[in-house]
């Protein structure tokens, strides 16, 4: 720091409460403090009164929510010391409340240049990627929190979280089995462990969650949406149907549980009432951009095909980093021959995923419609150097063989 007389670094890290239900989202907005260091010398007495001041009213502000006086204090701070590690972090605080990631992430990454011994910026650092859905990186900085903190729970759930919607299931039973004392009351943490062990043939771990999810659940309806989203998984597509029924008709109004029923009607291609339990959810919360993306779907499928751009789109303005939303949209665009504007989407869902060999395939197709038949041709090679068949991730999602989990992904 290159403030003579005053150090202050304060890091408000956001608590992130993966497996609250969204009627229960307050909850996981609570904050907590996890550094406060202060070290003053005798000089500049009256400066150092003035800056701790300010520093102290933006604080005050960002824990009574007040965003924007938070973020005036916060400058002012910077103003006065350039160097501050804790106004940078705060900001970034300010900027993950607004959902503004790139910013929070350049303010975050500020910090922990300057403090970089302060696992908690890198807590919130992880935390920016997983809201944007961005799991390897979150990874890497949970993982580096766990080096300098292994005691940390925080970032071993989230950790596991992540390694989870990779579909790396040991990783996640081995951040998630020394957290069974904390959270074996969480059907959400159940809910994924038993997954997670059952993928890994982990058979004990795998009844020891799954006794306990019944247990604790006590034949409620979130119980049952539990069972039926496992059932999903393994691709019991009747048994999960029976099961979200149940869930539906005790709690109509049960989070996620019609976006669910949705998915187990697509399975079944029973596009009409997938639709209708689509809208439904909706009706719950209408900002979860993955019921747009299935709505979008299943009017492609119904040749509503106005509808379903209209649902991609919305899809994609809620959540800009939704790879399968540009992949279902510029499939609907190359049938009605606009392949300039599906390249544009493709190249879109590319930089998301690229790792996708359908996208190469779907770029082809806008390639060859464009009569860039060289450009095409070299799409189809990329294809087949990567060794995948076409109907890879994106492709199975948007056919909806792909479970998504915007329960578990949102919060």
């Amino acid at each position: 720091m290159t403030r003579t007389g005053a150090n202050l670094i304060s890091v408000v890290v956001v608590a992130a409460v993966v497996f609250m239900p969204r009627a229960e989202r307050a909850l996981g907005q609570a904050e907590i403090t996890l550094y406060a260091r202060l070290s003053q010398t005798s000089d500049a007495v009256q400066a150092e009164s003035a800056f701790r001041r300010v520093y102290e009213e933006g604080q005050r502000a960002l824990g009574e929510n007040r965003l924007a006086d938070a973020e005036r204090a916060f400058r002012r701070v910077l103003a006065m010391d350039p160097q501050n590690a804790g106004a940078y972090a705060n900001l970034g605080v300010i900027a993950m409340r607004r959902k503004q990631w790139a910013i929070a992430l350049r303010n975050l990454e500020q910090s922990g240049r300057l403090a970089p011994g302060v696992p908690g910026v890198r807590l919130n650092i992880g935390l920016t990627y997983y809201a944007q859905g961005e799991y390897k990186a979150a990874s890497s900085a949970f993982e580096s929190v766990i080096r300098d903190d292994p005691a940390s729970a925080q970032a071993h759930y989230l950790l596991g979280m992540c390694y989870f919607f990779r579909g790396l299931y040991a990783g996640t039973v081995e951040q998630f089995e020394p957290l069974w004392n904390a959270q074996s009351h969480n059907l959400g943490y159940l809910y994924v462990l038993a997954v997670a062990a059952d993928e890994t043939g982990r058979h004990e771990t795998e009844t020891r969650a799954a006794r306990q999810l019944f247990e604790v659940g006590e034949n409620s309806p979130v119980l049952h949406l539990l069972i039926g989203k496992a059932d999903l998984h393994r691709f019991k597509d009747d048994e999960a149907l029976d099961e979200l029924k149940q869930a539906a008709h005790t709690n109509p109004r049960l989070p996620f549980v019609h976006f669910y029923l949705g998915i187990a009607y697509r399975r079944h291609s029973q596009f009409g009432e997938a639709k209708a339990e689509f809208l439904e959810d909706l009706k719950i919360d209408p900002q979860v951009a993955y019921t747009y993306d299935e709505l979008g779907a299943v009017c492609d499928y119904l040749q509503q095909t106005n509808e379903a751009e209209t649902y991609y789109k919305k899809a994609i303005q809620i959540n800009p980093r939704l790879a399968s939303a540009f992949y279902g949209l510029a499939k609907l665009l190359i049938r009605r021959g606009m392949y300039e504007e599906a390249l544009r989407a493709l190249e879109k869902a590319q930089g998301l995923d690229p790792g996708s060999a359908s996208v190469h395939y779907l770029k082809a197709q806008a390639l060859k419609g464009l009569g860039r038949l060289d450009d095409a041709q070299n799409e189809l090679a990329t294809v087949s150097r990567m060794q995948k068949t076409v109907r890879d991730d994106l492709e199975r999602q948007v056919s909806g063989a792909e479970l998504p989990n915007p329960d578990l992904e949102e919060h």
